[in-house]
């Protein structure tokens, strides 16, 4: 396992040095200026602009800002903002626990959905229930986030006026924090539990048709006892490979929610970093997104193989 481990590591590395090399040269590379305003405000003096084009290093060849700031990163030290002025990590840390209570409530929100209603739509096959089900799955698949999260906010926010379609993280108390979090955390929710209701509906189809089944079966043991501890127990080995790929892939979905909702996340810092042209703050989430990519997947093959004993280390 140690070998498997550092190769894997090995590997893991490699990709991340080249998704860096790829995602940095882009945004170098990119049109406008990096300052932004800061460029064009004819209030500001070219003297002062030139000495914000040394104190980031602008005018530097592409790969000598590329060490630094891989170097940087490798330290904690993920630069200023060129928009804010402020230090990229104090930034992120501020937007961070928004997002981590969104993204983490409809993670648990997408299993607890998931994973009781692909088992019963597997024992009822080709029922009412299984039926609705696959249809459940298939439009939360179809359904992109920004359509859905459009639909909630003209429903149960114009029509209705039941809940807020605008984030405000400055309102205080249990209750209304509740409410506003509602719809982003449905529309991120049932998207993952769409996916994951399909895995697990074809896991559970393949195992409780497996022979040990019959058998428990023919001892007389009870059916939630036959379902339950040997059916589902077998099931979800592969689908905790999925539930484990599907945490960076919320976050993901994280980006373009945040930005409906207006939730002052990471996912919404993103797109005012793209905006802005900020590359110091689209780097460091970017490539904070692709090192969790690359770690899950690193997590679920280890799971995998620690769950399955016919899973080896080679």
């Amino acid at each position: 396992m140690a070998l498997y481990l550092i190769r894997r590591g090995l590997i893991s590395l490699v990709t991340l040095v080249a998704i860096s090399v790829v995602v940095f040269s882009i945004l170098a590379l990119a049109p406008g200026d990096p300052l932004g305003e800061f460029a064009t405000n004819p209030n500001i003096s070219p003297e002062v602009r030139q000495r914000l084009r040394e104190k980031y290093g602008l005018d530097d060849p592409i790969h000598e800002r590329y060490r630094k700031w891989a170097w940087g990163y490798v330290r904690g030290d993920w630069d200023e903002s060129f928009a804010t002025q402020s230090p990229v990590r104090d930034y992120i840390f501020q937007r961070l626990p928004v997002t981590l209570a969104v993204v983490g409530t409809a993670f648990l929100v997408g299993i607890v959905v998931a994973v009781p209603v692909g088992v019963i739509s597997a024992i009822k096959q080709y029922s009412l229930f299984d039926q609705f089900a696959t249809t459940f799955a298939f439009l939360g698949f179809s359904i992109p986030t920004f359509f859905s999260g459009l639909l909630l906010i003209i429903i149960f926010s114009v029509k209705l006026n039941w809940l807020p379609f605008v984030f405000d993280s400055t309102i205080e108390g249990f209750w209304p924090n509740v409410k506003q979090s509602i719809m982003p955390i449905t529309v991120l929710g049932l998207a993952g539990a769409a996916q994951l209701t399909r895995f697990v509906r074809a896991s559970m189809l393949e195992t409780i048709n497996q022979d040990y089944v019959r058998t428990a079966r023919a001892k007389g043991l009870r059916e939630q006892t036959v379902v339950i501890l040997h059916a589902m127990r077998n099931a979800m080995i592969p689908v905790v490979t999925i539930i484990a790929l599907q945490i960076p892939e919320i976050f993901g979905g994280a980006v373009i929610t945040e930005q409906i909702f207006r939730v002052p996340g990471i996912g919404r810092a993103l797109i005012d970093g793209i905006r802005a042209s900020d590359t110091p703050v689209v780097m460091a989430i970017t490539f904070g997104v692709a090192v969790l990519v690359v770690l899950f997947n690193v997590i679920a093959d280890v799971l995998y193989a620690m769950l399955d004993p016919r899973i080896k280390y080679t």
